[in-house]
Order: C-alpha cells, then sequence, then structure tokens
C-alpha cells in the first residue's frame, strides 16, 4: 500500500533512501526501515516509552497472548481477498502486524504507530511490511483506498478510519472484556475493578461477529509479572506503594479476555 504525503496528499515514490512526492517534499527512511510521516511539533518522540515497550515484547514474545495472536490472523484470513490492502493502526511493536503479514501471504500491507522507537522493534519483527510513523487521528494514506483495517488495543479515530476504508470495507477491532487481566489488578489493588466496555455498536458499521477470546495463563517468575504490569496503562496510575506488592510475586494465574469486533462499512 501507498503511503501520501502528509503535506500535499500526493503519492509518495521510493527515491534512494527517501520517499518523495510530485511536489518535492521529502521524507527519509530511518536506517531500521520506517518513514517518519508527522509533521511539525508532532514529529518528535510520542506514545508508548521504551520501558514499556520493552516489557511488552518481553512479555509477548512469552508466548502468553499467542492465542489471540493467531485469532486476530484467522479473522484476517477469513476476511481479506487476494490482493486485499490492509492496515494496522497503532500497531506498536509488531506482534500482531507481522503474524498477519507472514499468515496471509496474498495480501498487501503496511502499517503505523505515533511512536518512532516501537516501529524500529516491529522493523526488526518484520521488515517486509512498510512502515510510518504517523497518528491515527491523520492516516498519511488515500480515501476508500483500505480493504481491511486493523485496530488492535489503539486509540479509535473514527472519522479517519471510514475515510480511508473502502465502501463495504472490513474493520477489525480487539477489546479487553470485563476480567481481562483481573488477578493482576487483585495482587496489586486494594479494591480491583472490572473493565469498563463500550456497546458494540457503531455508527456507520455493521457488526458482522463477535469472537471471543478467553483463556488463562500462569506467569512464573516475579519479572514476567511485572512485565505484563508495566505494558499497560495501569502501571503509570498506580502509586509506589501499590507496585511493589508485585516484587514478592512469584506465580500469578491470569485471565485473558478480549473480543474480537469484525465490522463492515455501511456508508
Amino acid at each position: 500500500m501507498q503511503f501520501v504525503c502528509p503535506k500535499c496528499r500526493q503519492n509518495l515514490i521510493k527515491d534512494g533512501n527517501s520517499l518523495k512526492c510530485e511536489n518535492s517534499h521529502c521524507f527519509d527512511i530511518a536506517k531500521q526501515g520506517y518513514v517518519n510521516l508527522l509533521l511539525g511539533s508532532g514529529s518528535g518522540n510520542h506514545g508508548d516509552n521504551k520501558l514499556m515497550l520493552w516489557a511488552r515484547k518481553a512479555f509477548l514474545d512469552g508466548g502468553y497472548y499467542e492465542k489471540l495472536k493467531n485469532a486476530v490472523a484467522e479473522a484476517v484470513s477469513d476476511y481479506a481477498s487476494d490482493g486485499a490492502r490492509v492496515i494496522d493502526c497503532g500497531c506498536g511493536e509488531g506482534y500482531y502486524t507481522s503474524a498477519v503479514c507472514n499468515e496471509v501471504e496474498s495480501i498487501e500491507m503496511c502499517a503505523f504507530d505515533i511512536s518512532k522507537d516501537a516501529l524500529k522493534l516491529a522493523c526488526k519483527r518484520n521488515n517486509s511490511i512498510e512502515y510510518a510513523v504517523a497518528s491515527s487521528f491523520d492516516i498519511p494514506v488515500r480515501d476508500e483506498s483500505v480493504d481491511l483495517l486493523l485496530e488492535i488495543f489503539s486509540p479509535h479515530a473514527q472519522k479517519e478510519f471510514s475515510r480511508i476504508l473502502k465502501p463495504d470495507g472490513i474493520m477489525i477491532m480487539v477489546i479487553p472484556l470485563t476480567r481481562h487481566l483481573f488477578e493482576l489488578k487483585q495482587a496489586v489493588y486494594d479494591e480491583p475493578y472490572e473493565n469498563e466496555v463500550a456497546p458494540f455498536e457503531i455508527d456507520g458499521y455493521t457488526l458482522l461477529e463477535n469472537r471471543e477470546v478467553k483463556y488463562k495463563f500462569s506467569l512464573n517468575d516475579t519479572q514476567s509479572i511485572k512485565n505484563l504490569f508495566m505494558m499497560t496503562p495501569y502501571y503509570y496510575k498506580t502509586g509506589v506503594k501499590e507496585q511493589a506488592r508485585l516484587n514478592t510475586l512469584q506465580h500469578l494465574d491470569v485471565s485473558a479476555e478480549f473480543s474480537i469486533l469484525i465490522y463492515k462499512k455501511s456508508l
């Protein structure tokens, strides 16, 4: 899939180690393989920091979310026709992006994230995917050019998603359910709480399927437990006293509960 210039919206063509448009706007390709298409004050470091990213990478490489990864790849395979243009919005360090690209070889795939550090890791996972630093609220692709859009634990930018999806395009969204990681919360908080799950209905879309993925996994060392906690938003909203409770834990059985929501654009 071809990225467009964030300044003039013309197609970007590779020229050596850069991407250029017909209006001579030029964006260098980083040595890792991604291109930065954020403009102005948005071009600095944003998104997840290195601590969160390395914790997430270590946790995901442990295989604890492999069932979800496989289920996402299966959903894409079921709904993406040969040659489909697929985009992963807010791809992070590329765990799911790479799996989809490897399992569904007939698609044309690109991905973006607002974090440069995340994309450095994503490029190492799979350098055959086109990656860009970009925001879900200003996606550098053409109107109605995407057949299938992935949104996995990332911001929902409905206006932009609707702009880039083709008529009858598919959106696959992954969200945590009410009891997801509840045992981790029990270990940290005096009063653990369940997740709030928003209604599944989205204006302009028809919900085709809700595929639930529910299972339990075991963490058998303190560092793995801390990696899980550090990769979640809870880490930055929790006091030092509560965080310290994880330092003595050596085993934790945790519930993983997700919905894979599959929508069809209806407007």
